[in-house]
Formats: C-alpha cells, sequence, structure tokens
C-alpha cells in the first residue's frame, strides 16, 4: 500500500501569507465569490450567512494543511486548498478528496486563543466541540480578524 502524505511548513512570513491569499483568492474568482465557493463546497442551510473566510492551516497528524476556514453564522467549516490522494493498491485508480471539517456553532464548547511560548508571535486558535474533538488553526493572515469573526459568529 502507498501513502502520500502532504506536509506543508507554517510560517508567519510575509510571503508565504500572500501565497495563500493568492491561492483562496483565485478559487474566489473562478466560483464567483466568496459566497457562492463557500455553498458549492458546504452547501448552505436556511438563514446563514457567511461572515468571514479565512486563509489558514489546521493541524492534523499528518502536518498542516492549508486551506480555507470559513465562518458563518451557523457553523465553523474548513476546506483544504488541495486534494488529498489516497493511492489503495499500486495498480488501481487513486481516489483524491477535499480534507474537510465542518462545526455547528452550537456543538463549540470552547473557541480560545493559544500562544506559542517560544514564539509569542505565533497563535493558534484552539476550537473544541461538545463531544471533545479539538481542532487547531493557524497561520492566519489576519489572526485578529479572524478570532474576531468566531466571538461575533459566537454571539449569533
Amino acid at each position: 500500500m502507498e501513502i502520500y502524505i502532504f506536509v506543508v511548513r507554517v510560517s508567519s512570513r510575509p510571503a508565504d501569507a500572500a501565497i495563500a491569499r493568492l491561492i483562496q483568492g483565485t478559487k474566489v474568482l473562478t466560483s464567483g465569490g466568496p459566497d457562492k465557493l463557500f455553498q458549492q463546497t458546504f452547501g448552505v442551510f436556511p438563514g446563514e450567512k457567511l461572515l468571514q473566510p479565512c486563509a489558514c492551516y489546521i493541524s492534523t497528524n499528518s502536518g498542516p494543511l492549508i486551506g480555507t476556514l470559513y465562518i458563518s453564522t451557523k457553523r465553523l467549516a474548513f476546506c483544504s486548498d488541495y486534494p488529498l490522494c489516497h493511492h489503495p493498491f499500486s495498480l488501481q485508480q487513486h481516489e483524491c478528496v477535499y480534507y474537510k471539517v465542518i462545526v455547528l456553532l452550537d456543538q463549540l464548547s470552547n473557541v480560545s486563543s493559544v500562544t506559542n511560548g517560544l514564539n509569542p508571535s505565533e497563535k493558534r486558535m484552539q476550537v473544541i466541540t461538545t463531544d471533545g474533538y479539538e481542532f487547531n488553526f493557524m497561520g492566519f493572515f489576519s489572526y485578529d480578524k479572524a478570532l474576531k469573526a468566531v466571538n461575533e459568529a459566537l454571539k449569533h
């Protein structure tokens, strides 16, 4: 069995953040805007409004994955920028899927800001669900703006 793992270096360098924004911007333009891309990727609930799309990384067991965190009035939804491919057998076709995480806001137990003790400029958003799952988002272009949008969503 062959397994391919994509590992992306998370950095606070402006060049890395700019590349993430370009990738997100290209996807947004080709799909007709951030609202359309969100709807195409995740569907939409009645009365749901997209508050903020944020280019960032999600921490996984295989390493961080770059993608977009969508913050809406009903949920947090992440989709990787690139599909992850799995090759079950070398003679068969491979299967590629996007890495997605969807958490309804009413299933959130805690959202907190965590700072790296060795490098205080590195912050991550830790999201814990009521059933104990933990997700860590980092490498935001504008961390404070993303955290503000999540807190605004929770007020709805």
